[in-house]
């Protein structure tokens, strides 16, 4: 008979990550007040372990030290064991990240902070070993030590602990400096590109050499840079930069060629070997980049890779309540019988393996070419696997092939002296042959949380492209997830977003017996979506919704003293800092994105106040931005569309009618990073009209779909042609 399997607190949590250890021998709470309060009672220490469900580092924690009873036993004894999702919790997380990446130089994923009974940090860390090694000092000896500490040296202890919290409250913090305003435009976008631009790699594109990540705030901003300076050599380079960078990926490992989607990550320069986490935060923001691509560039290269996100999204990472799913695993199973999980094992191939899965003779092709022969030549695949042993330190790849699409196709068919369009239906038939055999081996763990910041990045994505590539059925998927927003994670009563609800049983939605309240980026990021969808689909009710969000965003949030936005409230006393995030990251920070809310919520409501706080957050970030803008590339662009003004597109029209289409369409097909579009459609009781009462001035002329472009409510002549509005609206 098999033994019951022991359960800790986690047990009764939603998160799939502290689900993940309710079955350790270690006794663990969730972070709250229960947990604080047991510290307190037996004068006890907290041992804070932070990570997420995909994070490889943290299921290698957990199996060498979580899952011993011996390591067990002497974390129960000696301390309070708090368990943190760090997507669940990102203010717990960059509190005490704050903590370790100012006293240990680094920071990742596990995060082993030790706290004294009142929450302060004293000591800290990434992932340990459990033993001793030659180079670390192992998990069960700094648990011992620690301990023996607190025995010996309490005081000592306590004192430092409170030194260091007075020195992170001084080093972190962003506040205006006297009469400070904001910084240059110009100055500030030219220190940025030459930064960028010198990192740039010219082989592979990116900006490093490894471990290679994909920055879409970088190659946002290097959009709006070309945009901005689209005659000069520095213009084409941005945009040179940009397109080689985005082109080199999807050539990459680190996109799926089978199942679509990219991974978190390439461990190297050729963009080859990934990490192979997939994160909704990638898909939304490269959906929109991608698109942003083919906007600007026309080349279908660019819009199939959109159509192959969104695949990916719609299949893999969709519930049937509407909303998005926040990730799937690096690891899986080999077979359904292995005991053991590896890196990459659902997504890597041998080469006989795709031999056998491809053995077709291909006709027209030169004797003997099986598909196998041009797949195999197509991807880089080789016998003995191409995966370099230094990328493999535990040796998981090992034979093992990771696809990368390293031939241009002209010279694949050449090779075999196909014609490219034939070569392109053999790969497509490759691919959904490779993907039928890959959907019989187990799948990676998915992440079924569902957090309001991510879903409106990928509601962003939906929408975006929806409008660039004219498909109305991502505009439907993004106004689907929106409604989800809507329902489970917004509170009516109070108007205030939620963080996160999770899958339940039968596709229902569950939310936590005490829902977490939103932070900055759900409201920031939600707020963007929303703006993205009333200029995809045009509902006014999209619009209205993203107004009350940043009338709550500013209540909640805003520093009145120092200006800017503060991560998170002020009315959680565990929380020991109160912190706004000042680096662009894998998503962008939540100020950044603020800024430009701020300007398109002053352009769609007529409160010009928000202008200035929109002024406000830059002048806040004014000395970072002067001097290292390169941390901070998206409120670059930002800076630039606050200082070149946004232009209110207004197309007075029926949106069903063929001449405001024709308009709408023009409009979309342009990229210009200072537009908000708006279509005056007559109903002078709509939300819009009763928002900005000069539209009611603005007439059709001679009956036909009219634009006018508007600077801070003054418009320009009506213009009744596309081809003449396609002109008005460069920058």
């Amino acid at each position: 008979p098999s033994v019951p399997r022991r359960t800790n607190r986690l047990i009764n949590e939603r998160s799939p990550y502290l689900l993940q250890h309710a079955h350790n021998p270690v006794d663990w709470y969730p972070w709250g007040q229960e947990a604080f309060d047991k510290a307190k009672t037996e004068n006890k220490l907290i041992f804070l372990s932070v990570g997420y469900s995909t994070c490889h580092w943290c299921h290698v924690m957990e199996e060498e030290s979580f899952e011993s009873k011996e390591i067990g036993d002497i974390m129960n004894e000696h301390f309070v064991c708090i368990k943190v999702d760090r997507e669940e919790r990102p203010d717990v997380d960059k509190v005490y990240m704050t903590f370790v990446q100012a006293t240990s130089g680094g920071g990742g994923w596990p995060m082993s902070v030790w706290l004294t009974p009142d929450l302060k940090p004293f000591a800290g860390g990434t992932y340990f070993p459990p033993e001793d090694g030659v180079h670390r000092v192992g998990f069960r000896t700094v648990l011992l030590r620690i301990a023996e500490q607190w025995k010996e040296n309490k005081d000592a202890l306590l004192e430092s602990s409170q030194k260091i919290l007075e020195a992170l409250r001084h080093t972190s913090e962003i506040h205006v400096q006297g009469q400070e305003s904001p910084p240059p435009a110009e100055e500030v976008m030219d220190t940025c590109f030459q930064q960028l631009s010198r990192s740039y790699d010219e082989d592979y594109g990116g900006f490093s050499k490894s471990p290679k990540f994909p920055t879409p705030v970088n190659l946002n901003f290097l959009f709006t840079y070309w945009a901005l300076h689209q005659t000069t050599p520095e213009g084409a380079r941005a945009l040179q930069m940009a397109l080689h960078t985005l082109k080199m990926m999807a050539h990459g490992g680190i996109h799926d060629h089978i199942g679509q989607g990219f991974h978190r990550y390439s461990t190297d320069q050729q963009w080859h070997v990934p990490h192979f986490e997939k994160m909704l935060y990638d898909q939304g923001q490269l959906a929109a980049m991608y698109s942003r691509a083919f906007q600007i560039s026309g080349d279908e290269f660019f819009a199939d890779v959109v159509r192959d996100i969104l695949l990916y999204v719609s299949r893999d990472l969709s519930s049937q309540a509407g909303g998005f799913y926040s990730a799937e695993d690096a690891d899986s199973y080999l077979t359904t019988t292995s005991r053991e999980k590896r890196e990459g094992a659902f997504y890597v191939w041998t080469a006989k393996e795709l031999r056998v899965l491809l053995p077709d003779p291909v006709e027209g092709a030169t004797e003997g070419t099986t598909l196998g022969d041009v797949f195999v030549h197509h991807y880089g695949v080789e016998e003995a696997g191409n995966v370099d042993p230094m990328k493999d330190p535990h040796q998981e790849l090992k034979g093992k092939n990771v696809l990368i699409a390293c031939c241009p196709p002209e010279l694949t068919a050449a090779q075999f002296r196909l014609e490219p369009g034939q070569l392109s239906a053999l790969l497509q038939e490759c691919q959904q042959r490779l993907s039928s055999a890959r959907a019989q081996r187990p799948r990676p763990h998915l992440d079924t949380k569902m957090l309001a910041a991510w879903n409106g990045l990928m509601i962003s994505g939906f929408a975006q492209a929806g409008a660039t590539l004219a498909e109305p059925g991502y505009v439907s998927r993004a106004a689907q997830a929106a409604a989800f927003l809507r329902t489970h994670l917004f509170d009516p009563d109070s108007g205030r977003l939620l963080r996160s609800c999770y899958q339940g049983k039968h596709n229902s939605v569950e939310q936590n017996a005490v829902p977490i309240q939103g932070f900055l980026e759900d409201y920031v990021f939600v707020i963007q979506a929303l703006f993205d969808l009333y200029e995809a689909s045009l509902e006014q009710g999209w619009l209205e919704w993203a107004l009350h969000l940043q009338h709550m965003q500013d209540k909640l949030f805003w520093d009145p003293k120092g200006f800017a936005y503060f991560s998170t409230e002020g009315s959680d006393p565990s929380l020991l800092l109160r912190l706004k995030d000042d680096q662009d990251g894998a998503e962008p920070t939540p100020n950044s994105v603020a800024v430009t809310n701020l300007l398109r919520a002053a352009c769609y409501s007529g409160h010009m106040d928000w202008m200035e706080k929109a002024g406000k957050i830059l002048a806040a970030f004014s000395e970072r931005l002067q001097k290292i803008p390169i941390t901070l590339p998206e409120m670059v662009r930002a800076t630039a569309v606050f200082h070149c003004t946004l232009k209110q597109v207004v197309i007075c029209g029926d949106p069903q009618g063929e001449d405001t289409r024709e308009m709408l369409h023009c409009v979309r097909s342009v990229f210009s990073p200072n537009k908000v579009l708006m279509v005056a459609d007559g109903d002078s009781a709509g939300f819009l009209y009763r928002q900005l009462p000069f539209l009611a001035s603005l007439e059709r002329k001679d009956g036909k779909a009219t634009a006018y472009i508007c600077s801070n409510f003054t418009c320009s002549l009506p213009v009744t042609s596309a081809q003449e509005l396609r002109g008005m609206l460069s920058p």
